[in-house]
């Protein structure tokens, strides 16, 4: 699909990543010690409107969701969008922080690419869990920013604004990322395993997404299990420290 721009025929995708990587112009003039989360300055561009966007290509179909279905335009426009914001992201790491580059979704890449360009189906499967990814991102992004800000002795409004944000992100990252997600990856691992998806999607291709999403969601789940460890050490020892003083 293309968007035509003064009546000029311009594909997706090279016009999604020219927007997104104008934001890199930027970063340069962020504190070298909180550049790393300049990342969220991108997500805070593709998270939220990319949940709009997929929820409204995928529940508008008239033929009924289904994990194998072929693409319509609206989802690969949503590909798109989203694979221009993995590449620019990725730019972000190459031109600042090469030796990150590993540790990035390249895999995320992979899928989203497969997805669009190599078997055009099974939109649905892969912008449902885009939805459940970032439907948590605005939140996420808000508190990585105070994180990142908190040890700033000018930054006293961003200690609190971590503080108020942790526990309740925290809960509604588990429940998002630790419950729903675990469920609707099941339900699309168990549609391909029955062989709904053949001759449409590989089987080497939708166990290849399996790894990557399963890989994912594991990650998020010991990242946000180590959260809470983190705030109920930090909790018990403020309150031993109170206990101390009242003594």
């Amino acid at each position: 699909m293309s968007i035509n721009v003064f009546k000029t025929s311009v594909p997706d995708l090279p016009l999604f990543f020219t927007n997104h990587s104008g934001l890199l112009i930027v970063l340069p003039q962020w504190k070298p010690q909180i550049r790393p989360e300049a990342s969220c300055l991108i997500s805070i561009f593709h998270g939220t409107p990319a949940v709009f966007l997929a929820s409204r290509a995928v529940f508008s179909i008239s033929s009924g969701f289904s994990f194998s279905s072929a693409n319509t335009a609206a989802q690969n426009t949503v590909l798109d969008f989203s694979v221009a914001y993995f590449l620019t992201d990725l730019l972000h790491y190459i031109v600042f922080y090469p030796s990150d580059v590993l540790f990035i979704g390249q895999a995320t890449l992979f899928v989203f690419l497969t997805c669009r360009f190599l078997v055009s189906h099974g939109a649905c499967a892969i912008l449902g869990l885009l939805i459940l990814a970032e439907v948590t991102s605005a939140c996420q992004n808000a508190w990585t920013l105070a994180g990142a800000r908190k040890s700033d002795p000018e930054s006293r409004l961003a200690v609190k604004v971590y503080d108020l944000l942790s526990p309740p992100f925290y809960l509604y990252y588990s429940v998002v990322r630790g419950v729903l997600g675990p469920l609707f990856f099941g339900k699309m691992v168990a549609s391909y395993a029955r062989g709904e998806a053949n001759g449409v999607i590989p089987n080497w291709l939708w166990v290849s997404w399996a790894v990557v999403v399963g890989t994912a969601i594991t990650v998020s789940i010991l990242w946000i299990w180590n959260l809470w460890i983190e705030l109920f050490r930090e909790r018990k020892a403020k309150k031993l420290g109170q206990d101390k003083k009242v003594r």
